[in-house]
């Protein structure tokens, strides 16, 4: 399946035929469909720079820049552009990392407010005497008169 350039648009002139400034900046505008996280401009992968082939000789066929990205959509979806544009099926793609966000500072939140529930308070009271000692009076005065030396 081996899809067309599109022709020329009737009365359009070639804007700066192929230009070196601009190949390079629809290169930076396109995603290398391999490396997947760099520019064309960036890529040395075969792939890419057969697609930076591709953008010169449809450049040199005098094609818009949207046409040529036009194209390159056509082929190989959104994914393609770098920066795909905010529409309802990439709505994830641009919100996905900051709900990620928020549900982690909620989780974090829960999990310290139930652990400050959890926690027994501080007693205030004063210790009472219980155990042996209580059932061991005499130990309790020995200990006393020690204390009162």
């Amino acid at each position: 399946m081996s899809a067309s350039p599109p022709p020329p648009a009737p009365g359009a002139q070639a804007q700066e035929t192929a230009s070196p400034e601009r190949l390079k900046r629809l290169s930076e505008e396109l995603r290398c469909l391999v490396c997947q996280n760099q520019t064309l401009a960036d890529s040395n992968a075969d792939l890419a720079v057969d697609l930076k082939r591709q953008i010169e000789t449809l450049l040199a066929q005098g094609q818009s820049d949207n046409q040529i990205r036009d194209y390159m959509v056509a082929r190989y979806g959104d994914f393609v552009l770098y920066r795909p544009p905010l529409q309802s099926n990439t709505l994830l793609l641009w919100i996905g990392p900051f709900a990620m966000l928020a549900g982690g500072g909620l989780l974090w939140w829960l999990i310290q407010r139930r652990n400050r529930l959890n926690r027994p308070a501080a007693s205030t009271s004063v210790p009472t005497v219980s155990g042996a000692a209580a059932q061991a009076p005499e130990a309790m005065a020995r200990a006393r008169a020690l204390l009162d030396r």
